[in-house]
């Protein structure tokens, strides 16, 4: 097992009704800016919730925010953040309402133009303070301190990371859950599935408590995802599903073990130059990753279809094909397809994925830092 520091500082109020918990994580001369996406939230509930609980308290609302925050729209609610004197900001949504609350939070103190932060790697000294409530579980963003966001006039998908930025507290109220579509709810389950074989699915380091519970989340998301889809007012489901999410990236499965984030670095540019949904260019490139890069990860691979899919082939290269194959399925499972030209894309995304990552100087992709954009464009050719 590797060496590592572990703390993770988000308070979580998990379950129905823990919403009216908000107003005891506050502080009276909080100044609040109440962030969230398109609007469903005053469909289903959640932003009168979220209004009770800020009863006393004074807010300023900012709406708008986009699946795949655009530094454009999060530019506009930093200016509010200014004008407005807020001192802390609350978001209510998914990943994207959180990863962007995180962004002003770390931009409202950053002297210079806050996609420094992203591009330049600028150091984050200081953020607003911030709390969460979790309406789509997926990015674990809720209890990370990681960020991602999209500049629309250059066609970039960068990501930050500070402990600064990490939610002081995350509301998961399962219900909050129960209205949201098809798509979103097997776009989340995917992306949480992802986000754990990015950390398990590398190179065996003797770190077997770390494997238990990455497979643990993983076999729960395959049997409580396909059920989300088919009786989604089941609490438990929901529960076990949002849980799931959480828990996937809030950085204990990580700790002391080599991690891949390439599936992750190769879909933001296909995102960034094709908007299609952060999930979907996930399910596009890991299945090709994984066949591209059997040979480095063969003991992981065997080890994940033996384990978490009950795989008994005797034969190992079987045993990986059938693996592979099992992922796949399981995306298509959710509905989430794994083929560019399910897309309506060809070749010509890979070629313009790999220059994006050229572009942007990631050249060493990957748990061996062998992944280049050449091999990333390999991997997407085979993805077609």
């Amino acid at each position: 097992m590797l060496n590592f520091e572990f703390k993770n500082t988000t308070e979580i109020l998990f379950g129905e009704g823990q919403s009216k918990l908000i107003a005891e994580r506050l502080n009276s001369n909080d100044k609040i800016l109440l962030l969230y996406g398109g609007g469903s939230i005053k469909k289903n509930g959640v932003y009168d919730d979220v209004v009770a609980a800020l009863a006393g308290f004074e807010f300023v609302e900012f709406a708008g925010v986009e699946p795949n925050p655009t530094y454009e729209t999060l530019s506009e609610a930093l200016q509010v953040v200014k004008e407005q004197d807020i001192n802390f900001i609350l978001a209510v949504g998914g990943g994207s309402v959180i990863d962007g609350a995180k962004y002003i939070a770390a931009a409202a103190h950053y002297p210079g133009d806050g996609w420094d932060i992203l591009v330049e790697g600028a150091e984050v000294t200081s953020a607003l303070p911030i709390g969460a409530v979790l309406t789509l579980p997926a990015t674990g963003s809720e209890s990370n301190g990681n960020s991602v966001v999209t500049k629309k006039a250059t066609q970039q998908k960068r990501a930050f990371g500070s402990p600064l930025v990490q939610p002081q507290f995350a509301v998961l109220d399962p219900t909050y859950t129960y209205s949201l579509p098809t798509r979103q709810v097997a776009n989340g389950v995917v992306d949480a599935f992802v986000h754990v074989i990015e950390q398990y699915l590398t190179y065996p380091v003797n770190a077997p408590l770390q494997d238990r519970f990455a497979e643990g989340i993983l076999s729960t998301l395959i049997e409580q995802g396909p059920q989300a889809l088919s009786t989604p007012h089941d609490y438990a489901v929901r529960a076990n599903i949002m849980w799931s999410a959480t828990m996937a990236l809030n950085g204990l499965i990580g700790k002391g073990v080599p991690q891949d984030w390439a599936t992750h670095m190769i879909g933001h540019e296909l995102t960034a130059l094709y908007n299609l949904d952060h999930a979907q260019t996930l399910a596009i490139v890991l299945p090709a990753l994984m066949f591209v890069k059997k040979e480095q990860k063969r003991e992981k691979i065997m080890q994940l279809g033996r384990r978490v899919f009950a795989l008994e082939n005797a034969d190992e290269e079987a045993l990986i094909d059938a693996t592979i194959k099992a992922v796949q399925d399981f995306f298509e499972q959710m509905g989430v397809k794994t083929r560019l030209s399910d897309y309506g894309l060809d070749s010509q995304a890979a070629s313009e994925a790999a220059e994006n990552l050229r572009r942007n100087d990631l050249h060493e992709l990957g748990e061996h830092g062998d992944i280049t954009p050449q091999v990333a464009q390999s991997i997407l050719e085979l993805a077609r």
